[in-house]
């Protein structure tokens, strides 16, 4: 038999990173992060993992994660997390001293502690980025003065098979410092990029036959096989679909995205009506026959490539790369925070599978 490789997900979130991993093959032992709803679903999404909330800008919990593990007599192979960093992130004020961009140090003391054959930390394109990449270099620098060579790598979500524009920078560092890790070469071409349509077109349009948005059932029923591969892919264990609640809009704003073709935004509106509008993403609506836009924490200023109201978590979810099987626990909103701030499981599983050549 083959070993399985232990794993730990600090700032675990709802687990994306963690679940990518568990679908290349390891055994996912702890989550770790502070937010309630996320906490659950990780738990019941990640087989017997515990999850554990902890603040972790008070790193004397570090050693509760410490005895936790000894406790079990648990030893780690992969210390993975994305620590919160928006002082670097465009979709915000950049602040670079904003107080969350020092919460790696957290992984950084474990990772010391634990001295885990690997360490995968994902973050913002803003780490490489902004003021001349100085959050990487930090990053890059702090490991290595624990023993860990830390490679930095910009990855493009669509040419890993997941249908929606992100780009994200993964770290990932060796405790063997005579090896340096290489990452997977990109595996689809843009030509062949997975799109909104192919991803979520098999989902009940939760509109009646006059065209009247419905809030739908708790637990739906598949009404097609899937089309394609990546239906396949994402429906293989599950035999219903959750999470695919709608969200009935206002009028005025179902009589606005109306007005908008697919892949435009409120520039599209005519001009007496344009002028509602400030946010650069207002009324965005995805093109069926593209990836979708990246997927934010709030929904609001998206909608369906074909439907007027905003996606339901489900299809955010599927634009994600979870799979049907994958619930998501906490009210509407804590479920849209949560998918909007994992790191796509399929992107995760990618680097674990590639990872596996350098471990013991």
């Amino acid at each position: 038999m083959t070993k399985k490789y232990t794993c730990v997900d600090l700032f675990s979130g709802a687990g994306g990173l963690s679940r990518g991993f568990m679908d290349a093959g390891f055994d996912v032992v702890l989550g770790v992060d502070f937010d309630d709803a996320a906490l659950k679903t990780f738990k019941e999404n990640h087989g017997s993992a515990e999850a554990m909330k902890l603040d972790l800008f008070d790193h004397s919990n570090i050693q509760k994660i410490i005895d936790y593990l000894e406790k079990r007599k648990l030893d780690i192979d992969v210390l993975v997390g994305g620590p919160p960093c928006q002082g670097f992130s465009i979709a915000g004020p950049r602040d670079m001293n904003d107080k969350r961009n020092s919460l790696y140090v957290a992984m950084v003391k474990l990772a010391k502690q634990l001295q885990p054959q690997a360490v995968v930390l994902e973050n913002v394109p803003g780490m490489i980025q902004t003021n001349g990449g100085i959050g990487a270099k930090r990053i890059v620098q702090d490991f290595a003065e624990i023993g860990y060579k830390m490679v930095p790598k910009l990855l493009y979500a669509p040419e890993y098979g997941i249908p929606q524009i992100r780009k994200r920078v993964f770290f990932v560092g060796l405790k063997d410092q005579t090896k340096e890790f290489e990452f997977p070469e990109a595996l689809v071409a843009k030509e062949n990029f997975i799109t909104c349509e192919q991803a979520i077109g098999d989902l009940p349009s939760l509109q009646t036959e006059d065209g009247e948005i419905i809030y739908g059932e708790e637990e739906q029923k598949y009404l097609c096989e899937p089309q394609n591969d990546y239906q396949k892919k994402m429906r293989a264990n599950s035999k219903v679909i959750k999470n695919h609640i709608g969200s009935i809009p206002i009028e005025k704003t179902k009589k606005m995205i109306a007005l908008v073709p697919e892949g435009k935004n409120y520039k599209a509106l005519p001009d007496e009506y344009r002028g509602l509008y400030k946010y650069h993403e207002a009324l965005t609506r995805y093109h069926s026959q593209k990836p979708s836009n990246t997927i934010n924490t709030g929904h609001r200023s998206h909608f369906h490539y074909k439907w007027n109201r905003i996606p339901t978590v489900r299809e955010s979810a599927r634009l994600q790369s979870f799979p049907d099987d994958f619930v998501f626990y906490g009210n509407k909103s804590e479920q849209y925070r949560q998918v909007g701030n994992a790191v796509p499981p399929m992107l995760g599983e990618v680097v674990a599978t590639k990872l596996k050549n350098y471990l013991d």
